[in-house]
C-alpha cells in the first residue's frame, strides 16, 4: 500500500526524494556518456522551533533565516508559527567513481567532480523545486530557501562570506551529520556530498541527532589526530586553526572556475580535494583511521 502524505508525511517525503534520485534521468553528470551524479540519498527532518535555528542566527548573523522567517517571507498572507513548520534536509553522496577520480587530483577538481557541481547541482535544484511544487499541488505550503528570490550572500562578522540559509546547518540540525576541520559535513556516507533542504507547513517528527557537538564525527576534534584534509588543500586554506575561507574562495571561485572553463568546456566553480582521499570521504571515521 503506498505511503500517504497525510498519514506519514516524513515517510512520504523520504520515499519521494529517494525515488526521484534513483529514477530521474536528470541525475546525471552531464558529461560525454550518461552517468549518475548521485548515489542513494540520506533524508532527515527537523522542527521549525528547534532552538538550534536561533543559535545559528546568533553565531552567523542577524541576516540568517530561521525556518519561520523564510516561510513567512514566502507566504506573507498565511504566516505560520515555528511549531507548525518542518524542515526537510537531504544528503546527496558522490559516486565511488567521482570520489576516486577527484582523490587523484592535486590542484584542480576532476572532470566528474566538476560535472557533479555543474549538472549535478542543477539536478539538486530540480529536486528542491519538484518536492516543493508536489507538496504545493497537494495543498501543503513549502519553500526551498535556496531557490527563494530573497536568498543571498552576506558578510558575517565571525565567519566572513555567508548566506542567509545554510543547507549544511539544516542537515546538522536534522540529524544527518557534523562538521569537520574543513567545514564540510561528515555524514554516515562521508563528506563527499552535496546537501539540499526545504521548509514546509507539515508536522514532521524530527530525526534524532546521534551526536551532541558540531564536530563529533571529526577525528581532529574528538581524538586529536588525523588532520589528513590539511595537506589535501592546494592553497593551504586548511590548518590546525581551521578553514581560511578567503583563501578557499579565491581558489574555488577564481582559479578552479578558470581551469574548469578552459579544460572541461563548461563554467562552474568546484574543488572538493579536501573531501576525498581522507578517512571521512565516504563514512564516519574511527580513531584508528586518523593515525
Amino acid at each position: 500500500m503506498p505511503v500517504s502524505l497525510y498519514q506519514d508525511p516524513a515517510g512520504w517525503i523520504e520515499k519521494f526524494i529517494t525515488d526521484f534520485v534513483d529514477k530521474s534521468p536528470a541525475n546525471d553528470l552531464g558529461l560525454s556518456a550518461p552517468e549518475k551524479a548521485w548515489d542513494q540519498p540520506l533524508v532527515g527532518f527537523a522542527s521549525g522551533d528547534d532552538p538550534l535555528w536561533a543559535e545559528c542566527k546568533r553565531h552567523i548573523g542577524d541576516f540568517f533565516w530561521t525556518p519561520e522567517e523564510v516561510f513567512n517571507l514566502t507566504y506573507p498572507l498565511a504566516p505560520a508559527p515555528p511549531e507548525e513548520l518542518g524542515v526537510v534536509a537531504w544528503v546527496l553522496p558522490q559516486t565511488a567513481a567521482t570520489r576516486n577520480e577527484n582523490a587523484a587530483q592535486e590542484v584542480y577538481p576532476s572532470r566528474r567532480w566538476a560535472g557533479a557541481r555543474n549538472a549535478g547541482e542543477d539536478f539538486n535544484a530540480a529536486l528542491r523545486k519538484t518536492v516543493s511544487v508536489t507538496l504545493n499541488v497537494q495543498g501543503v505550503q513549502a519553500v526551498a530557501p535556496m531557490l527563494s528570490p530573497h536568498w543571498g550572500v552576506h558578510e558575517s562578522r565571525q565567519y566572513g562570506r555567508s548566506s542567509n540559509w545554510s543547507e549544511r546547518h539544516a542537515a546538522f540540525i536534522a540529524g544527518l551529520g557534523t562538521f569537520g576541520l574543513c567545514d564540510g559535513l561528515i555524514t554516515e556516507k562521508g563528506k563527499a556530498i552535496r546537501t539540499g533542504s526545504l521548509v514546509t507547513r507539515l508536522p514532521l517528527e524530527p530525526t534524532a541527532r546521534p551526536y551532541q557537538g558540531i564536530h563529533d564525527y571529526c577525528l581532529f576534534y574528538t581524538e586529536g589526530n588525523c588532520g589528513k584534509c590539511i595537506p589535501r588543500c592546494p592553497v593551504k586554506a586548511l590548518g590546525k586553526d581551521g578553514h581560511d575561507k578567503k583563501k578557499c574562495i579565491q581558489h574555488v571561485m577564481v582559479n578552479c572556475l578558470d581551469y574548469i572553463t578552459k579544460n572541461y568546456g563548461f563554467k562552474t566553480d568546484a574543488c572538493g580535494l579536501c573531501q576525498v582521499g581522507v578517512p571521512c570521504t565516504d563514512h564516519i571515521p574511527v580513531k584508528e583511521e586518523g593515525d
